[in-house]
């Protein structure tokens, strides 16, 4: 049997599917790539880097319709350079719309 010791609150999922999201206080909405999500947290691919405690409200779109969307309201915990020149955005979910 295989162990795991996961030190995090929520196991967290690796995810392949698009995101919409725009700041708290615009309206102009970017699109993404989500990468990973669990029941705290959330990282998607942008074109620009934003800064830490920035809050957003992000949509995920799935692949196939077996799963439903999920609009949430996060936190930018960080962003990361990525190899494509895009930036991998790390937040937290602060609530669910």
């Amino acid at each position: 049997m295989l162990e795991y010791d996961e030190k995090r609150d929520y196991i967290r999922m690796d995810v392949d599917c698009d995101i919409s999201y725009k700041l708290a206080d615009s309206d102009e909405t970017k699109t993404g790539h989500c990468t990973s999500l669990s029941g705290a947290g959330i990282s998607f691919i942008a074109d620009t880097p934003y800064e830490a405690g920035l809050a957003m409200e992000v949509n995920i779109i799935p692949k196939n319709n077996s799963t439903p969307a999920m609009t949430a309201f996060i936190e930018v915990v960080r962003s990361s350079p990525s190899d494509n020149g895009c930036f991998e955005i790390a937040a937290s979910i602060k609530s669910l719309k």
